[in-house]
């Protein structure tokens, strides 16, 4: 079917998932053919793709632009607020959280 064909993971939320599902099987019900979630999944995003200058398409890709910045800030400034702590409360850890070698006397 597709000669040329790469994986994707993809993270979607719960309601997106539910919505591409119910799809799936409204089409299902009148093509009178299986539709999987996959099927609805790859037809989206070909459509999706096909309106590139669409203003409310854009709008999408912003906002999940921006959501995904800020999911990665905040995880970041977890981080380093979790080292500061650790540091503070005299913690004898490396960065990667482990503790030290000890030497051989």
């Amino acid at each position: 079917m597709f000669e040329n064909r790469t994986r994707v993971l993809l993270i979607l939320p719960q309601e997106a998932m539910d919505r591409a599902r119910a799809y799936a099987g409204r089409a299902t019900m009148e093509l009178k053919l299986p539709v999987s979630l996959q099927i609805v999944l790859r037809a989206l995003i070909e459509e999706g793709l096909k309106r590139d200058g669409h203003a409310t398409f854009l709008a999408n890709v912003e906002s999940q632009a921006r959501a995904v910045r800020h999911q990665r800030s905040m995880t970041r400034r977890k981080r380093a607020e979790e080292d500061r702590t650790n540091l503070r409360s005299g913690s004898a850890r490396d960065q990667s959280g482990r503790e030290p070698r000890k030497r051989p006397k």
